[in-house]
């Protein structure tokens, strides 16, 4: 009993409670955002969705607690089993995953009955393997009369395993994501500034040679027409209505009648005319049903859970803590940018699901995982129970 006083006085309440309000919101919204699909496509039952939810954010609250109750320092081992892990759940993908809208990224498991997304997994443990690496190799990275070039080399080949097999999957939206934590973790690492200089003009090289090489041989191989499709689509998107640029003139139609604020749970009627309503296009829905002043109020509170764990980041004992919390930070923004940012038209449509409110088992327990990491770092900065380095 004194324990689990101790971990709750060591969490960040109000990070706590704020993903406890988004988390219950989402699950409440998930009934109406998925009428459509469960009663008139599936014809099950309003409340399909809605269970399926619940199950998940119980696997997910089973996660949480276990990663609270985990000490950081113990990350060492977790971070070698969960790399090589998801490697191979990836890599079976590859092998035998089916596809679900052109992307090959789900592994069945007990048939087809019940499948996992290994590479929302992903995201949390390349995160940790960054963190952990930084911190064994921090005073040697920072040494200048050394040379860097196998441990740098090393951190490239973590940073880009889970990409690349992603990539082969086709699922672009998540290799971005993967992407960017490494890239944002990379910029802020212990690394010298003039040898990240360095490789990031490298890269910039390999990767102009790269799109040249694939515009060349590859053409229309790497990208299915859909994805391809919503390269141009997003861009004035009413005007390309029967090119995919349907979903996101949907959306904004339902955005536009929500007006400034209303309160009518379950009376969207654009949910009829937008695909996925319950999982990338759910905050359309919501700003239908209820205007443009309480949807403003879900974007403050993801600010506000932001700022709390890039805080946590900034407070942070240990070099791990820190690179935890800015690679969870890095990771719940990139996933709320991509989802409105192509809701709203201003780049492609991803299929990148909205932190909190989306539908989706995978991505759900993966979250919360990562806010157990958060929170870990949290109570050992206010028990103060490690070694300060």
């Amino acid at each position: 009993m004194r324990k689990v006083k101790d971990i709750f006085q060591g969490m960040d309440k109000i990070l706590l409670l704020v993903t406890i309000i988004l988390f219950l919101f989402g699950l409440i919204n998930i009934v109406t955002a998925s009428s459509q699909a469960t009663v008139v496509h599936l014809k099950n039952s309003v409340y399909d969705y809605f269970y399926n939810q619940s199950l998940f954010l119980i696997i997910g609250l089973i996660a949480f607690l276990i990663v609270i109750n985990l000490p950081t320092k113990k990350y060492y081992w977790l971070s070698i089993v969960g790399f090589f892990l998801i490697t191979f759940l990836l890599l079976m993908v590859s092998l035998r995953g089916k596809s679900v809208g052109g992307n090959k990224n789900w592994l069945p498991i007990f048939g087809d009955k019940f499948s996992i997304q290994p590479s929302e997994f992903a995201k949390p443990i390349l995160i940790m393997c960054l963190a952990v690496y930084y911190e064994i190799f921090y005073r040697r990275l920072r040494t200048t009369n050394i040379s860097h070039v196998k441990m740098i080399a090393i951190l490239i080949l973590i940073g880009l395993t889970f990409p690349i097999i992603v990539f082969t999957q086709k699922d672009m939206g998540t290799m971005l994501v993967l992407l960017l934590i490494f890239a944002i973790m990379f910029w802020y690492s212990p690394i010298l500034m003039k040898e990240k200089i360095r490789i990031v003009l490298g890269v910039l090289v390999l990767l102009v040679i790269g799109v040249i090489i694939g515009l060349t041989f590859f053409r229309g191989k790497i990208l299915t027409k859909s994805q391809l499709s919503r390269l141009t689509s997003f861009w004035d998107p009413c005007s390309r209505y029967e090119e995919n640029g349907y979903q996101i003139c949907n959306g904004y139609i339902a955005i536009n009648s929500g007006g400034l604020i209303r309160f009518e749970p379950g009376k969207s009627k654009q949910k009829s005319y937008i695909p996925e309503s319950h999982t990338d296009s759910v905050f359309a829905i919501i700003a239908e049903e209820y205007g443009f002043i309480p949807s403003t109020i879900i974007i403050l509170l993801y600010l506000v859970v932001l700022f709390r764990i890039l805080k946590l980041s900034s407070i942070a004992h240990t070099t791990r803590g820190k690179y935890i919390c800015l690679g969870v930070a890095t990771y719940i923004f990139l996933h709320i940018f991509i989802n409105l940012g192509g809701l709203f038209g201003v780049m492609p449509l991803t299929g990148i699901p909205l932190p909190f409110l989306s539908y989706g088992g995978s991505y759900t327990i993966a979250l919360m995982g990562s806010l157990g990491m958060v929170q870990r770092v949290s109570i050992e900065v206010k028990n103060r129970r490690i070694r300060i380095r």
